[in-house]
Protein backbone atom coordinates (compact mmCIF):
# COMPACT_ATOMS: atom_id res chain seq x y z
CA UNK A 1 0.00 0.00 0.00
CA UNK A 2 1.51 3.29 -1.14
CA UNK A 3 1.10 6.14 1.34
CA UNK A 4 2.87 8.76 -0.76
CA UNK A 5 0.64 11.80 -1.11
CA UNK A 6 -0.36 12.81 -4.62
CA UNK A 7 -0.19 16.38 -5.88
CA UNK A 8 -3.82 17.19 -5.04
CA UNK A 9 -3.42 15.87 -1.49
CA UNK A 10 -0.24 17.86 -0.97
CA UNK A 11 -1.97 21.00 -2.22
CA UNK A 12 -4.96 20.72 0.12
CA UNK A 13 -2.64 19.87 3.01
CA UNK A 14 -0.54 22.96 2.30
CA UNK A 15 -3.66 25.15 2.03
CA UNK A 16 -4.94 23.89 5.38
CA UNK A 17 -1.52 24.34 7.00
CA UNK A 18 -1.20 27.91 5.73
CA UNK A 19 -4.70 28.81 6.88
CA UNK A 20 -4.13 27.31 10.32
CA UNK A 21 -0.81 29.07 10.81
CA UNK A 22 -1.93 32.44 9.44
CA UNK A 23 -5.51 32.65 10.69
CA UNK A 24 -6.12 30.24 13.58
CA UNK A 25 -2.80 30.36 15.46
CA UNK A 26 -3.21 34.02 16.41
CA UNK A 27 -6.70 33.52 17.92
CA UNK A 28 -6.50 29.98 19.35
CA UNK A 29 -5.47 31.03 22.87
CA UNK A 30 -8.19 33.70 22.99
CA UNK A 31 -10.99 31.31 22.10
CA UNK A 32 -9.61 28.67 24.44
CA UNK A 33 -9.73 31.20 27.26
CA UNK A 34 -13.20 32.59 26.51
CA UNK A 35 -14.86 29.43 25.22
CA UNK A 36 -16.57 31.55 22.54
CA UNK A 37 -17.43 30.09 19.15
CA UNK A 38 -14.82 31.23 16.57
CA UNK A 39 -17.39 32.33 14.00
CA UNK A 40 -15.00 34.40 11.87
CA UNK A 41 -12.38 31.71 11.29
CA UNK A 42 -15.06 29.01 10.88
CA UNK A 43 -16.68 31.16 8.20
CA UNK A 44 -13.36 31.48 6.41
CA UNK A 45 -12.83 27.71 6.54
CA UNK A 46 -16.26 27.23 5.00
CA UNK A 47 -15.44 29.69 2.21
CA UNK A 48 -12.27 27.70 1.46
CA UNK A 49 -14.32 24.54 0.94
CA UNK A 50 -13.13 22.76 4.08
CA UNK A 51 -16.68 21.84 5.19
CA UNK A 52 -17.50 19.55 2.28
CA UNK A 53 -14.20 17.99 1.31
CA UNK A 54 -15.57 14.60 0.23
CA UNK A 55 -18.92 15.95 -0.97
CA UNK A 56 -19.45 15.93 -4.76
CA UNK A 57 -19.20 19.29 -6.48
CA UNK A 58 -22.85 18.94 -7.53
CA UNK A 59 -23.77 19.32 -3.84
CA UNK A 60 -21.42 22.20 -3.07
CA UNK A 61 -18.39 20.17 -2.02
CA UNK A 62 -14.77 19.86 -3.11
CA UNK A 63 -15.17 16.21 -4.26
CA UNK A 64 -11.82 15.08 -2.89
CA UNK A 65 -10.83 11.76 -1.33
CA UNK A 66 -10.91 10.64 2.29
CA UNK A 67 -7.19 11.08 2.88
CA UNK A 68 -7.37 14.69 1.67
CA UNK A 69 -10.15 15.24 4.18
CA UNK A 70 -8.08 13.75 7.01
CA UNK A 71 -5.04 15.82 6.09
CA UNK A 72 -7.10 18.99 6.49
CA UNK A 73 -8.36 17.91 9.92
CA UNK A 74 -4.80 17.02 10.94
CA UNK A 75 -3.35 20.39 9.93
CA UNK A 76 -6.15 22.42 11.52
CA UNK A 77 -6.01 20.37 14.74
CA UNK A 78 -2.24 20.78 14.92
CA UNK A 79 -2.81 24.47 15.57
CA UNK A 80 -6.11 24.21 17.44
CA UNK A 81 -8.04 21.04 18.16
CA UNK A 82 -11.27 22.96 18.81
CA UNK A 83 -11.35 24.22 15.22
CA UNK A 84 -10.51 20.67 14.14
CA UNK A 85 -13.48 19.33 16.12
CA UNK A 86 -15.92 21.76 14.50
CA UNK A 87 -14.53 20.89 11.08
CA UNK A 88 -14.58 17.13 11.66
CA UNK A 89 -18.15 17.15 13.00
CA UNK A 90 -19.43 19.00 9.94
CA UNK A 91 -17.64 16.72 7.49
CA UNK A 92 -17.87 13.28 9.06
CA UNK A 93 -20.97 13.45 11.25
CA UNK A 94 -23.22 15.63 9.10
CA UNK A 95 -22.15 15.58 5.44
CA UNK A 96 -21.39 11.86 5.47
CA UNK A 97 -24.82 10.61 6.66
CA UNK A 98 -26.60 13.01 4.32
CA UNK A 99 -24.55 11.71 1.38
CA UNK A 100 -24.92 8.06 2.35
CA UNK A 101 -28.56 7.94 3.49
CA UNK A 102 -30.26 11.18 2.42
CA UNK A 103 -32.86 11.53 -0.31
CA UNK A 104 -32.17 13.84 -3.23
CA UNK A 105 -34.45 16.46 -1.68
CA UNK A 106 -32.62 16.22 1.65
CA UNK A 107 -29.26 16.58 -0.07
CA UNK A 108 -30.35 19.69 -1.91
CA UNK A 109 -31.91 21.28 1.17
CA UNK A 110 -29.33 20.38 3.83
CA UNK A 111 -26.15 18.94 2.32
CA UNK A 112 -25.54 21.76 -0.16
CA UNK A 113 -25.54 24.63 2.38
CA UNK A 114 -23.37 22.84 4.96
CA UNK A 115 -20.90 21.52 2.35
CA UNK A 116 -20.53 24.98 0.84
CA UNK A 117 -19.92 26.54 4.25
CA UNK A 118 -23.16 28.54 4.38
CA UNK A 119 -24.54 26.62 7.35
CA UNK A 120 -23.29 24.52 10.26
CA UNK A 121 -24.57 21.09 11.21
CA UNK A 122 -24.47 18.96 14.36
CA UNK A 123 -24.88 15.30 15.33
CA UNK A 124 -26.89 14.20 18.35
CA UNK A 125 -26.83 10.61 19.63
CA UNK A 126 -25.84 10.81 23.31
CA UNK A 127 -28.24 11.43 26.19
CA UNK A 128 -27.62 12.07 29.91
CA UNK A 129 -28.22 8.36 30.69
CA UNK A 130 -27.29 6.90 27.32
CA UNK A 131 -23.79 7.01 25.84
CA UNK A 132 -22.12 3.98 24.30
CA UNK A 133 -25.24 1.94 25.12
CA UNK A 134 -27.47 3.76 22.63
CA UNK A 135 -30.27 1.22 23.00
CA UNK A 136 -31.17 2.69 26.40
CA UNK A 137 -31.94 6.19 25.12
CA UNK A 138 -35.10 7.73 26.57
CA UNK A 139 -35.99 10.33 23.96
CA UNK A 140 -38.99 9.44 21.82
CA UNK A 141 -40.43 10.19 18.38
CA UNK A 142 -44.12 9.35 17.93
CA UNK A 143 -45.74 9.37 14.48
CA UNK A 144 -48.57 11.89 14.21
CA UNK A 145 -49.86 11.96 10.65
CA UNK A 146 -47.30 13.70 8.44
CA UNK A 147 -45.08 14.54 11.41
CA UNK A 148 -43.22 12.96 14.29
CA UNK A 149 -43.58 14.45 17.77
CA UNK A 150 -40.15 14.36 19.42
CA UNK A 151 -39.52 14.76 23.14
CA UNK A 152 -36.51 14.17 25.34
CA UNK A 153 -33.10 15.48 26.32
CA UNK A 154 -29.90 15.11 24.28
CA UNK A 155 -26.44 15.88 25.66
CA UNK A 156 -22.86 16.47 24.53
CA UNK A 157 -24.00 17.84 21.18
CA UNK A 158 -20.91 19.14 19.36
CA UNK A 159 -21.76 22.34 17.43
CA UNK A 160 -25.24 22.14 18.98
CA UNK A 161 -25.30 25.74 20.16
CA UNK A 162 -24.39 27.09 16.73
CA UNK A 163 -25.93 24.57 14.35
CA UNK A 164 -28.55 25.46 11.76
CA UNK A 165 -29.71 21.84 11.76
CA UNK A 166 -28.68 18.53 13.30
CA UNK A 167 -28.81 14.81 12.66
CA UNK A 168 -30.82 13.43 15.60
CA UNK A 169 -31.16 9.82 16.74
CA UNK A 170 -34.16 8.93 18.88
CA UNK A 171 -36.46 6.02 19.69
CA UNK A 172 -39.51 5.26 17.56
CA UNK A 173 -39.93 1.73 18.94
CA UNK A 174 -38.51 1.42 22.48
CA UNK A 175 -39.40 -2.27 22.75
CA UNK A 176 -36.96 -3.05 19.95
CA UNK A 177 -33.93 -1.63 21.77
CA UNK A 178 -31.25 -0.34 19.42
CA UNK A 179 -33.28 -1.65 16.46
CA UNK A 180 -35.96 0.86 17.40
CA UNK A 181 -33.78 3.94 16.84
CA UNK A 182 -34.57 6.26 13.93
CA UNK A 183 -32.61 9.22 12.52
CA UNK A 184 -34.09 12.63 11.74
CA UNK A 185 -32.93 15.94 10.31
CA UNK A 186 -33.89 18.62 12.82
CA UNK A 187 -34.02 22.31 12.01
CA UNK A 188 -32.89 24.66 14.77
CA UNK A 189 -34.93 27.63 15.91
CA UNK A 190 -38.27 25.84 15.72
CA UNK A 191 -40.94 25.52 18.45
CA UNK A 192 -40.38 22.56 20.72
CA UNK A 193 -36.57 22.77 20.64
CA UNK A 194 -34.74 24.60 23.40
CA UNK A 195 -31.02 25.08 23.81
CA UNK A 196 -29.78 23.81 27.16
CA UNK A 197 -26.63 24.56 29.08
CA UNK A 198 -23.33 24.87 27.30
CA UNK A 199 -20.68 22.61 28.82
CA UNK A 200 -17.68 24.30 30.45
CA UNK A 201 -15.07 21.81 29.24
CA UNK A 202 -11.47 20.96 30.09
CA UNK A 203 -10.36 21.20 26.45
CA UNK A 204 -11.54 21.98 22.90
CA UNK A 205 -13.26 24.90 24.58
CA UNK A 206 -14.05 26.88 21.44
CA UNK A 207 -16.11 23.95 20.16
CA UNK A 208 -19.54 24.52 21.65
CA UNK A 209 -20.96 21.42 23.33
CA UNK A 210 -24.46 21.63 24.80
CA UNK A 211 -27.68 19.96 25.84
CA UNK A 212 -30.84 20.13 23.74
CA UNK A 213 -34.38 19.82 25.07
CA UNK A 214 -37.19 18.55 22.84
CA UNK A 215 -40.81 19.02 23.87
CA UNK A 216 -43.25 17.80 21.21
CA UNK A 217 -41.03 19.11 18.45
CA UNK A 218 -42.89 18.58 15.16
CA UNK A 219 -40.58 17.00 12.62
CA UNK A 220 -41.97 16.42 9.11
CA UNK A 221 -41.90 12.81 7.89
CA UNK A 222 -39.83 13.94 4.90
CA UNK A 223 -37.06 14.88 7.38
CA UNK A 224 -36.64 11.29 8.52
CA UNK A 225 -33.18 10.10 7.47
CA UNK A 226 -33.50 6.54 6.21
CA UNK A 227 -36.28 4.23 7.34
CA UNK A 228 -37.75 3.72 10.80
CA UNK A 229 -35.48 1.50 12.87
CA UNK A 230 -32.45 2.18 10.66
CA UNK A 231 -31.02 4.82 12.98
CA UNK A 232 -28.58 2.62 14.87
CA UNK A 233 -27.08 1.33 11.63
CA UNK A 234 -26.75 4.90 10.36
CA UNK A 235 -25.19 6.09 13.63
CA UNK A 236 -22.60 3.30 13.72
CA UNK A 237 -21.71 3.75 10.05
CA UNK A 238 -21.25 7.47 10.62
CA UNK A 239 -19.11 6.87 13.70
CA UNK A 240 -16.79 4.61 11.68
CA UNK A 241 -16.09 7.62 9.49
CA UNK A 242 -15.92 10.01 12.44
CA UNK A 243 -13.35 7.88 14.24
CA UNK A 244 -10.90 8.33 11.39
CA UNK A 245 -11.43 12.06 11.85
CA UNK A 246 -10.57 11.72 15.54
CA UNK A 247 -7.43 9.81 14.56
CA UNK A 248 -6.46 12.68 12.25
CA UNK A 249 -7.16 15.21 15.00
CA UNK A 250 -5.04 13.15 17.38
CA UNK A 251 -2.14 13.04 14.93
CA UNK A 252 -2.33 16.82 14.65
CA UNK A 253 -2.19 17.30 18.42
CA UNK A 254 0.66 14.79 18.75
CA UNK A 255 2.61 16.52 15.97
CA UNK A 256 2.25 19.90 17.65
CA UNK A 257 3.41 18.51 21.00
CA UNK A 258 6.32 16.64 19.41
CA UNK A 259 7.60 19.53 17.31
CA UNK A 260 7.40 21.95 20.23
CA UNK A 261 9.36 19.46 22.36
CA UNK A 262 12.12 19.01 19.79
CA UNK A 263 12.50 22.77 19.46
CA UNK A 264 12.58 23.29 23.21
CA UNK A 265 15.05 20.43 23.77
CA UNK A 266 17.43 22.09 21.29
CA UNK A 267 17.11 25.56 22.79
CA UNK A 268 16.71 25.14 26.54
CA UNK A 269 20.07 25.22 28.29
CA UNK A 270 20.88 23.33 31.48
CA UNK A 271 24.15 22.09 33.02
CA UNK A 272 26.24 23.59 30.25
CA UNK A 273 24.28 22.56 27.18
CA UNK A 274 20.87 21.95 25.58
CA UNK A 275 18.61 19.60 27.54
CA UNK A 276 18.38 17.45 24.42
CA UNK A 277 21.84 16.09 25.25
CA UNK A 278 20.43 14.14 28.19
CA UNK A 279 19.33 10.56 27.69
CA UNK A 280 16.12 11.09 29.66
CA UNK A 281 14.99 13.73 27.15
CA UNK A 282 16.25 11.75 24.15
CA UNK A 283 14.19 8.71 25.11
CA UNK A 284 11.06 10.85 25.37
CA UNK A 285 11.70 12.30 21.92
CA UNK A 286 12.32 8.83 20.46
CA UNK A 287 9.13 7.40 21.97
CA UNK A 288 7.07 10.36 20.80
CA UNK A 289 8.46 10.13 17.28
CA UNK A 290 7.85 6.37 17.02
CA UNK A 291 4.26 6.52 18.22
CA UNK A 292 3.52 9.55 16.05
CA UNK A 293 4.76 7.88 12.87
CA UNK A 294 2.79 4.71 13.65
CA UNK A 295 -0.35 6.75 14.33
CA UNK A 296 -0.01 8.65 11.08
CA UNK A 297 0.28 5.43 9.08
CA UNK A 298 -2.70 3.86 10.86
CA UNK A 299 -4.77 6.96 10.10
CA UNK A 300 -3.69 6.85 6.44
CA UNK A 301 -4.56 3.15 6.26
CA UNK A 302 -8.04 3.76 7.71
CA UNK A 303 -8.63 6.64 5.28
CA UNK A 304 -7.66 4.45 2.34
CA UNK A 305 -9.93 1.65 3.62
CA UNK A 306 -12.85 4.06 3.76
CA UNK A 307 -12.08 5.35 0.27
CA UNK A 308 -11.93 1.83 -1.14
CA UNK A 309 -15.21 1.05 0.61
CA UNK A 310 -16.98 3.71 -1.46
CA UNK A 311 -16.78 1.40 -4.47
CA UNK A 312 -16.51 -2.06 -2.88
CA UNK A 313 -19.07 -1.53 -0.13
CA UNK A 314 -16.64 -3.07 2.39
CA UNK A 315 -16.83 -1.87 5.99
CA UNK A 316 -13.81 -0.19 7.57
CA UNK A 317 -14.89 -0.51 11.19
CA UNK A 318 -11.77 -2.24 12.48
CA UNK A 319 -9.36 0.04 10.63
CA UNK A 320 -11.17 3.10 12.00
CA UNK A 321 -11.23 1.75 15.56
CA UNK A 322 -7.53 0.80 15.50
CA UNK A 323 -6.54 4.23 14.14
CA UNK A 324 -8.70 6.09 16.66
CA UNK A 325 -7.49 3.99 19.58
CA UNK A 326 -3.78 4.19 18.87
CA UNK A 327 -3.67 7.78 17.64
CA UNK A 328 -5.69 9.16 20.55
CA UNK A 329 -3.47 7.44 23.11
CA UNK A 330 -0.46 8.74 21.19
CA UNK A 331 -1.85 12.28 21.38
CA UNK A 332 -2.24 11.94 25.14
CA UNK A 333 1.22 10.38 25.49
CA UNK A 334 2.95 13.05 23.41
CA UNK A 335 1.13 15.89 25.16
CA UNK A 336 2.10 14.45 28.54
CA UNK A 337 5.75 14.08 27.53
CA UNK A 338 5.74 17.61 26.11
CA UNK A 339 4.63 18.99 29.48
CA UNK A 340 7.44 17.05 31.18
CA UNK A 341 10.06 18.25 28.70
CA UNK A 342 8.94 21.87 29.05
CA UNK A 343 8.67 21.46 32.86
CA UNK A 344 7.31 24.65 34.45
CA UNK A 345 6.78 26.30 31.06
CA UNK A 346 4.72 23.32 29.98
CA UNK A 347 2.38 23.96 32.90
CA UNK A 348 2.06 27.66 32.13
CA UNK A 349 -0.51 29.25 29.83
CA UNK A 350 2.32 31.31 28.40
CA UNK A 351 2.86 28.42 25.97
CA UNK A 352 0.29 26.22 24.19
CA UNK A 353 1.70 23.00 25.66
CA UNK A 354 -0.85 22.80 28.48
CA UNK A 355 -3.62 23.32 25.89
CA UNK A 356 -2.36 20.37 23.87
CA UNK A 357 -2.54 18.30 27.06
CA UNK A 358 -6.11 19.38 27.82
CA UNK A 359 -7.27 18.98 24.22
CA UNK A 360 -5.71 15.54 23.82
CA UNK A 361 -7.80 13.93 26.55
CA UNK A 362 -11.13 14.15 24.74
CA UNK A 363 -9.81 12.13 21.80
CA UNK A 364 -9.75 9.08 24.08
CA UNK A 365 -13.42 9.63 24.96
CA UNK A 366 -15.67 10.98 22.23
CA UNK A 367 -17.03 9.10 19.24
CA UNK A 368 -16.62 5.92 21.27
CA UNK A 369 -14.34 5.66 24.29
CA UNK A 370 -11.13 3.74 23.86
CA UNK A 371 -12.58 0.96 25.97
CA UNK A 372 -15.34 0.63 23.37
CA UNK A 373 -12.74 0.69 20.56
CA UNK A 374 -10.95 -2.26 22.16
CA UNK A 375 -14.26 -4.14 22.35
CA UNK A 376 -15.01 -3.42 18.69
CA UNK A 377 -11.57 -4.53 17.54
CA UNK A 378 -11.59 -7.71 19.62
CA UNK A 379 -15.12 -8.71 18.66
CA UNK A 380 -14.39 -8.23 14.99
CA UNK A 381 -11.19 -10.24 15.22
CA UNK A 382 -12.87 -12.99 17.24
CA UNK A 383 -15.96 -12.78 15.03
CA UNK A 384 -18.23 -12.31 18.04
CA UNK A 385 -21.59 -10.58 17.81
Amino acid sequence: MDFQLNEEQRMIQAAARDFAQNEIAKVAAHYDETGDFPAETIGKMGALGFFGIEVPEAYGGAEMDTLSHMLVIQEISKVDAAHGTILSANNTLVCYPLMAFGTEEQKQKYLVPVASGEKIGAYSLTEPASGSDAGTMRSRAVRDGDHYLISGTKSWVTNGANADFLILFTMTNPEAGHRGITAFIIEAGQPGLQLGRKEDKLGIRASATCELYFDNYRCPVENRLGEEGQGFKIAMTVLDSGRIGIAAQSVGIAEAAYEASVKYARERQAFGGPIGQFQGIQWKIADMKSRLEASRLLMYRAAVAKEEGKTSGARFTTEAAVAKLFASETAMFCAHQAVQIHAGMGYSKEMPIERYFRDAKITEIYEGTNEIQRMIIARNELQLR
